[in-house]
């Protein structure tokens, strides 16, 4: 893979104008580049993602923030013209994220993302969006979002390896998802899907009303998880399942402190909204 080196991380309004132009699966390959630029952190800018996503003030970064200093980056490389699938459409199944050490005193970083594992779904196509955080030391944190193309046909065997959970699980905390908060996230996010933002932007692409941001429920679920997590070399892996509808309430079920465990965020009537797990990167 070559690495195409930006001066800046991209202006994105243009880039929404090329999701929404674009509707036809244009090929079954992924890009043989990726992008990266070096990013400075502003604090203003994590102060209000920390409102939004519930983290209490701390001289660390907010362990899903750097998905925030990627999102540019991503939107650029899911709309070139070699990005054979559009984006709009797209559904988010799981995320993954490497926190390798404390996310303390972090000013300037190189953030890179490449797309990768295109593999056959039962439902079209499923790839990797990953992004990779340096700092002066080297790698700091990275991530990998699966992410499926529905209709996309591939020849191959489909795999089916979804997270399941298998320790006793207690309430930890309970929490609304109010009806603005797509549009509260993507102010701070800069990820302005119409599925997220009101009942009639979501109605075009199938949904009966707009639902929660997937990175959303994984932040506020860390958030609310907060003193359990280690703060490094922890690798946190959640598949997200049935979507959180705005507004809505669930609940947050966990296995405790501790160096690995599990989690569920659930919703009325036994839903499970999102399953998770952490543990030392291996």
């Amino acid at each position: 893979m070559q690495w195409q080196t930006l001066d800046s991380t991209p202006f994105l309004p243009p880039l929404y104008w090329r999701a929404a132009l674009k509707r036809k699966i244009t090929g079954s390959a992924l890009p043989e580049h990726g992008l990266r630029c070096q990013v400075r952190v502003d604090p203003k800018a994590v102060a209000a993602y920390r409102k939004v996503c519930g983290f209490a003030d701390s001289p660390m970064l907010p362990p899903t923030y750097p998905h925030i200093l990627a999102f540019g980056l991503q939107m650029q490389l899911l709309t070139d013209k070699a990005f054979a699938f559009p984006l709009l459409g797209l559904i988010h199944l799981s995320n993954r994220i490497r926190i390798h050490r404390p996310l303390g005193s972090v000013n300037e970083l190189t953030v890179g993302v490449y797309t990768c594992n295109l593999k056959p779904h039962a439902k079209g196509a499923t790839f990797d969006v990953v992004t990779v955080v340096e700092d002066a030391l080297g790698l700091l944190w990275e991530a990998e979002s699966t992410m499926l193309c529905r209709g996309a046909k591939l020849a191959g065997e489909t795999m089916d390896n979804g997270l399941s959970v298998h320790t006793p699980l207690s309430e930890l905390s309970r929490w609304k998802a109010p009806a603005d908060i797509g549009r509260r996230y993507a102010r701070v996010s800069g990820d302005y899907n119409p599925i997220h933002l009101s009942a009639p932007t979501a109605k075009l692409f199938g949904f009966p009303q707009a639902i929660a941001h997937g990175l959303w429920n994984k932040a506020r679920t860390l958030a609310a998880m907060g003193e359990q997590l280690p703060l490094a070399n922890v690798d946190i892996e959640v598949e997200f399942k049935k979507p959180v509808r705005l507004p809505g309430e669930v609940t947050l079920m966990t296995s405790g402190a501790g160096s690995s465990g599990e989690f569920v965020l659930n919703g009325a009537g036994a839903i499970e909204h999102m399953l998770g797990r952490w543990q030392p990167i291996a």
